[in-house]
């Protein structure tokens, strides 16, 4: 029987994870975590006043000023009374000769929980983006909504500077990790002046760039955050967008000649059409081979799978997906185009044979319109950009897609010079994640960390973050459900979107987990049909109903069908 290379990879890491398991000694289980106390409010002291009081190094306030109710709304909810306050820090001019300086904003509620949210942005950052306090997922409510006080930053850098910041040593460690480092004592010393008193409690949380940066939080800034909401964590982003330039030279050869599409950046620019290499339709083929073979596995076929892993060794790209007999029709798939799929599947290897990147499972989200973008789009138009000046030391101009040597680029992603002294993986990384042993203090003192992550993200492998909760789980000797939990979101492209029950709110079980000691089991998340507060998915199958909900269930537990019940109801189905 033949085998992609996506399931023979995902089956193998699985079998040699249990393997290691059972033969090596694992550490002995840490004792259980301190519970932390819950958070007391307060209401807003001053406002206005914070522009000429406020004192804090290397800090700039540029104003502070009264925002009415409801003059920011965020999934159809208006957002109460609260102080927008905007700054600057550690202003400076650079080697290159330009003005940089960490840009945020923080909102004040008028009438305040008591607690800190550190909203992480996403991509290249570049601008700061409102504190609203955005937990991914299509949007169902936020933790300013909820009445956290929140910061929102550029990470060091405008996007006149983008994404050139990556050839200026300092705000290329801004990015990775020092901007947060330097805001978060800053914004505690704000919302202490404005309140009268410290947060008692302090979250950070993101999606895409900004789940990487709550991660990396938790590594180098584990004594000032209780709580990490991460999402679709880009931990590996170098090797990630080295995975999509190997992916995109694979793909070229199956697209028609000559065909180009308007570059995302730049309109009077054209990038190849990639996406001629695998239809729309040919996609739904795939997603249709997919539920095939996966669809019943948790009980009910319903149109989405919810047993991610039974279904990579259930399904195989070669054998499942029907071959195209004569020319392409978007019902079948040729040889050419069947091995490239399972080869970009498996996350790619060298030439010399090295593993650029995880493998990502087979999910139908491959669907998704956001799935092609990353994969035929974004791999020729953005992953260029960043490889070449921001992850690689040193830096320089952007990569060319087609000629890109990725086996020389995959040590540059790794390598340190005088001028640049920390690799892109090193900057971009948390600590140890290779072997996670530092999180042990963190979950010592009692903090806690949520994950979640689109089953078919194109971008950012959902197997790339289960392999790390594995690896956190031996760290912690299995005892690892006490301290963090992962969600996977079947069908949800890259944060949201997809073939999906895409919203969803984590950040209020997180929240119950870290001051009330209730751990987070099965989180009700709900399709965005027609009329929906947050924004209609396109994308939503016709059957489907237009408030479908489904549990994401804390993973390895998966949401199976009760037998009895309304099929669009999560109440009918158990995590287990």
């Amino acid at each position: 029987m033949q085998t992609s290379a996506a399931t023979t990879r995902l089956g193998i890491a699985t079998t040699l994870g249990l393997l290691l398991a059972a033969c090596a000694t694992p550490p002995s289980p840490p004792a259980a975590p301190a519970q932390l106390s819950a958070a007391t409010g307060a209401s807003l002291r001053q406002c206005e006043a914070l522009a000429g009081q406020f004192r804090h190094a290397q800090t700039v306030i540029d104003s502070a000023a009264p925002a009415p109710a409801g003059a920011l709304q965020l999934a159809g909810q208006p957002v109460a009374a609260h102080c927008l306050v905007k700054g600057r820090m550690q202003p400076r001019k650079g080697s290159d000769g330009r003005d940089y300086a960490i840009g945020f904003e923080m909102r004040l509620p008028q009438t305040w929980n008591g607690r800190f949210y550190y909203q992480g942005n996403g991509g290249l950052d570049g601008s700061v983006r409102p504190a609203e306090g955005a937990l991914g997922g299509g949007p169902l409510t936020g933790a300013l909504v909820q009445g956290f006080a929140v910061i929102s930053s550029d990470a060091g850098h405008t996007g006149a500077q983008t994404p050139y910041f990556g050839l200026e040593p300092q705000a290329r460690l801004d990015y990775g990790y020092q901007a947060v480092a330097q805001l978060t004592p800053m914004a505690k010393a704000l919302i202490a002046s404005a309140y009268g008193k410290a947060p008692d409690r302090s979250y950070i949380g993101g999606c895409s760039n900004g789940g990487r940066h709550a991660m990396v939080a938790a590594s180098r800034l584990g004594a000032e955050y209780d709580g990490y909401l991460i999402g679709a964590p880009g931990y590996r982003l170098p090797n990630a967008a080295l995975a999509q330039l190997w992916g995109a030279q694979r793909w070229a050869p199956l697209a028609t000649p000559g065909a180009t599409v308007k570059h995302p950046l730049n309109p009077n620019a054209n990038i190849p059409d990639l996406a001629s290499a695998l239809s729309p339709a040919e996609r739904q083929t795939v997603a249709r081979a997919i539920l095939g073979r996966c669809d019943a596995l948790d009980g009910l076929s319903d149109g989405q799978v919810q047993a991610t892993q039974a279904c990579q060794a259930a399904f195989d790209v070669v054998r499942d997906v029907p071959t195209c007999s004569g020319a392409r029709d978007g019902s079948c798939l040729t040889p050419a185009q069947k091995s490239t799929l399972a080869q970009v599947q498996a996350g790619g290897k060298t030439a010399s044979g090295r593993t650029i990147y995880s493998a990502f499972p087979h999910d139908i989200g491959i669907a998704g319109a956001n799935w092609a973008t990353w994969k035929f789009v974004n791999a020729v138009a953005l992953d260029p950009l960043s490889v070449g000046t921001v992850f690689t030391a040193p830096p320089a101009a952007p990569v060319n897609f087609a000629s890109a040597d990725i086996d020389a680029l995959l040590p540059a992603i790794s390598a340190t010079t005088e001028t640049y002294r920390e690799s892109g993986l090193s900057l971009m990384s948390p600590p140890g994640h290779e072997q996670p042993d530092n999180l042990l203090p963190l979950r010592a003192r009692g903090a806690k960390m949520v994950l979640y992550h689109g089953v078919s993200d194109a971008i950012f492998s959902a197997e790339d973050t289960r392999q790390w909760l594995e690896r956190v789980n031996r760290s912690q000797g299995g005892r690892a459900s006490d301290f963090a939990r992962y969600f996977p979101v079947p069908g949800m492209n890259h944060c949201s979107g997809g073939p999906a029950t895409d919203q969803f709110d984590l950040l209020t079980p997180l929240v119950k987990w870290v001051e009330q000691g209730v751990p987070p089991q099965a989180v009700t998340a709900s399709a965005r049909g027609a009329g929906n507060a947050g924004g209609t998915n396109p994308e939503l199958p016709a059957d489907w109903s237009a408030s479908r909900t489904r549990p994401l269930c804390a993973y390895p537990t998966v949401a199976h069908y009760n037998g009895s019940g309304p099929i669009e109801s999560a109440s009918s189905f158990t995590c287990r």
